[in-house]
Formats: structure tokens, sequence, C-alpha cells
């Protein structure tokens, strides 16, 4: 059989068994999830253009303008662009495995001929030369193919990656706003409080000079008083580091962004419920869950490519050079020189290493179809969990509100019978420290009701867009 029927016969067997690709074909593993969430009044359908935009609905300006510097300036997320641009450069590069590989070659050699050497023919010569060499993979069993299938994949997973990891910093950047303005608010309630404690050690000062009191009651005015404003140093520690962690999203430094947050400010107003939709839908909403599927994805196309590898692998190979010993003729046709055929490679004993590699991924496999199995668990857990906070906290919050406003009203009636003599001063302490401590809480439980529908939103995976960042 001549090269070119040996030719012939390769190009048709590519041809006729180009679909013929080893390993398993990928099928998107199927969960079970639950029908419905464990918190009845999270079952509305949730609408997507809220939580494409989900901090919006808060109405704080600055928040919202907080969000929108994480895109342009968090480092993390301009890593992440980056990792996105690598991989669809790894997938052009095993998509170009598919195509010959064409190299263009020139040389000169100046050589000279010994005397006593085989033919005893001395002299000196020159040898020019240029031209192209050519070899093609025919990919018959579908390495290339199962590459190009896991390269893609696996772009597909870094896009995921990024939609999480802006999913995950957006709900970064609006928990420590809240824990920004919760330190402010309780700052806040404890200057309020300092007032009130002021105006009882003036008072109690005052009946001790008229000595209608004991000492005791000054030291103990005294003593409240300095408890609460040993909080200040501490909140403004809380405020501060908020502030250092936001302008840490946002890829800035404290000092700039200082001046626009110090300032005291509201909680942002309290979001109902979110709907929460059905918990299948966290399949195609969480980005981490299709992140995991497409890792999954990318590794059951590399079982193929490495047993692929198992398999005889044959090629196409060609030279076209112009070559001769002077300059002058290496333009003739008649230098003109070539080869070409066919090549086939088999690794006959290798001491189990391809068959090894092939296991090797299919463990891999393995581990990343548990790993998808658990991304979902969790994803249904974050949920519920928010679900089950957000509904807590807000029963708790109703309940210190009435307490404060019960602890408002015995201040002023304590206080008024200390004064008129008909209560002793402890009682005056209890209430004003109980006030102090219901009003804190209150901020704080007020701050958890926002934080638990942040939480809301993040495990819904709220945030994401559909598109891809750079296709």
């Amino acid at each position: 059989m001549n090269a070119k029927i040996w030719i012939a016969v390769v190009v048709a067997a590519g041809l006729t068994v180009g679909g013929c690709t080893v390993g398993p074909d990928y099928v998107r593993p199927e969960m079970t999830m639950p029908s419905e969430w464990g918190v009845a009044e999270g079952a509305g359908a949730a609408d997507p253009a809220v939580l494409r935009a989900w901090w919006e609905t808060f109405e704080d300006p600055i928040l919202t303008s907080l969000i929108a510097r994480v895109d342009a300036g968090n480092p993390d997320l301009q890593s992440a662009l980056a990792r996105i641009d690598e991989s669809r450069a790894l997938r052009a590069f095993a998509s170009g495995e598919a195509l010959p590989a064409i190299d263009a070659a020139g040389s000169y050699r100046r050589e000279r001929g010994s005397a006593n050497g085989f033919g005893g023919v001395p002299g000196e010569y020159s040898f020019y030369s240029a031209g192209f060499d050519a070899i093609w993979e025919i990919d018959l069993f579908g390495r290339v193919r199962r590459s190009v299938e896991a390269a893609q994949a696996a772009f597909e997973q870094s896009v995921e990656d990024f939609h999480d990891l802006r999913t995950i910093l957006y709900a970064e950047t609006a928990r420590n706003y809240i824990e920004l303005r919760t330190a402010q608010s309780r700052l806040a309630f404890a200057r309020a409080n300092i007032a009130i404690q002021q105006q009882t050690l003036e008072l109690t000062q005052n009946r001790f000079e008229a000595e209608i009191a004991p000492e005791l009651d000054v030291t103990q005015a005294r003593l409240i008083l300095a408890n609460t404003e040993s909080e200040i140093p501490s909140l403004h520690i809380a405020e501060s580091a908020a502030i250092h962690r936001l302008a840490a999203l946002i890829g800035t430094t404290p000092q700039s962004l200082r001046a626009e947050l110090v300032a005291l400010a509201e909680l942002p107003a309290s979001q109902a419920l979110p709907a929460a939709g059905l918990p299948a839908e966290l399949l195609r909403r969480r980005p981490d869950i299709r992140s995991a599927e497409r890792a999954l994805a990318a590794q059951t196309a590399r079982i193929g490519a490495a047993e692929a590898q198992r398999y005889p692998s044959f090629s196409l190979s060609g030279t076209l050079a112009l070559q001769a010993t002077h300059i002058s003729d290496l333009a003739n046709w008649d230098s003109r020189a070539f080869a070409f055929g066919p090549a086939v490679r088999w690794s006959l004993f290798d001491g189990n290493r391809l068959k090894s590699l092939v296991h090797i991924e299919e463990a891999r496999t393995q581990q990343l179809a548990a790993r998808y199995e658990a991304t979902v668990l969790r994803a249904v857990e974050e949920v519920e969990n928010a679900l089950v906070g957000y509904v807590q906290e807000v029963e708790r919050a109703a309940a210190l509100r009435r307490s404060v406003v019960a602890a408002r009203q015995s201040v002023g009636m304590v206080e008024s019978l200390y004064r008129n003599g008909l209560t002793n001063f402890q009682n005056v302490l209890d209430v004003q420290r109980s006030l102090s401590q219901q009003q804190d809480r209150l901020a704080i439980s007020e701050g958890l009701i926002l934080q638990q529908t942040v939480a809301i939103y993040k495990a819904l995976g709220g945030g994401w867009e559909e598109e891809n960042p750079k296709h």
C-alpha cells in the first residue's frame, strides 16, 4: 500500500470515527429538593428584579453607592475577572489542538568534508534551507474533543465563581454597612442615657447638699454614669472597624471613606420578609451551585480525555522545503524537497500508568459529585436558617420595643417619686439601667433584622446576572 493510500485510509477513518468519543457523557445530577420552606411566611414567588438589585429595597443611597463601588474597585473581583480571561485562553488552547500545527523553518549551514572520512572528498560548501513543517493529530477517540469540553465547562465555572464572589461581596458590604449604622444607633442611645444620668447625678448632688439624701446616692449615680460612658469607646471601635472593612471592600483607604460615613445616621428601614420562592429554584439562582455543577461537568470530560490516551493515536505529518548549496538556487523549483506520511502511536505497556490516570479522574469526579450535593444541601440550610432568624428576630424586636416604652415611662415616674422622697435611689438606678440595656438590645435587634434580610437575599443568590461578565 503506497503512501497516498495510507493517508486516504487514515483521513477516512478520522472522518468516519470522528463521533467515537470515549469516556462517559456528562449528565446533570438530579437533586431531591424540599417542596417548600419550613417558614411559611417566605413561600411567595421570588421577584427576579428584586433579587438582582436587592440592596435598593433598603432605600439607602449610601448603601447603593457603596455596592456600586464594589464592582469598580474590589481587588478580589478584579482577580476573578482575570481568572475568567485565563480560563477563556485555556479553552482556546484546548480548541487549537484540533487543528494542524504548521511551523516555518529556515537554516544555513557551512560544512567541510574530511579527506580521510567516508568518501574521502575534501572541500567546503554551504547548505541553505527554507520551508514548512506540519503535523495533524486525527482525533479518532475524542481526546481533543473531551479536552475542549472540559475547558468549556471550566470557563463557565470561572464565570459562576465570579458571580458567587460578587454575591458574597454585595452581602458583605451591606452587612458591614448595617453594623456601622447599628453601632451609631447604639451610640445615640448611649449618649441620650448619659444625658439623663448626668441630670440624675446633678439631682443627687443637690439633694445631698441639702442634707435630704445620703452621699451613697451620689456615688451610685456616678457609678451608673461612668458605666454608660465606658460603652462609648467600644462602640467607636465597632464603628471604625465597619468603616475600615467597607473601605477594603470597595478598594480604597479608610481616610477617603470616613468623612462620608462617620456622621451618625439611622439604620435603613426594616424590610418585609423577602419572598423565597421554591427551593428547587436555588439550583438555577445560586452561583455557587452552578459553579459546582460546571466543575463536575469539566471533571467528567477529563475522564474521557484520559481514557482516549489508552487508544492508538494517528497523525499526519509533512515537510515542504527549498534546499540548495547556493543561495541563488534556493528559489529554483528544482530545489524543492518534501516528505509526508501517516504515523500511529500506541502505548502497549506503561506499567498501568494510563489506566491509573483514568481511575484518578474517576475518583476526582466522585469527589466533585459529592461536593455538588453538599453545596446544594448547604444552600437549603442557609435559606432555612436565614428565614427562621428573620422571623424570630422580628418577634424579639417587637418585645424589646414594648420594653423600651415601659422603661421610658418608668424612668419618668421613678424620678418624680425620688424628688418627692417617695422612693429610694436604688429604684432610680434600676430603671435607668434597664432603659439603657433595653435600648441597646433594641438597636442590636433592629440591626439583626436587617442582617437576616441580607442573609436571605444572599442565600437566595441575590445580586447575580444572567449574562456573563465577559463572553
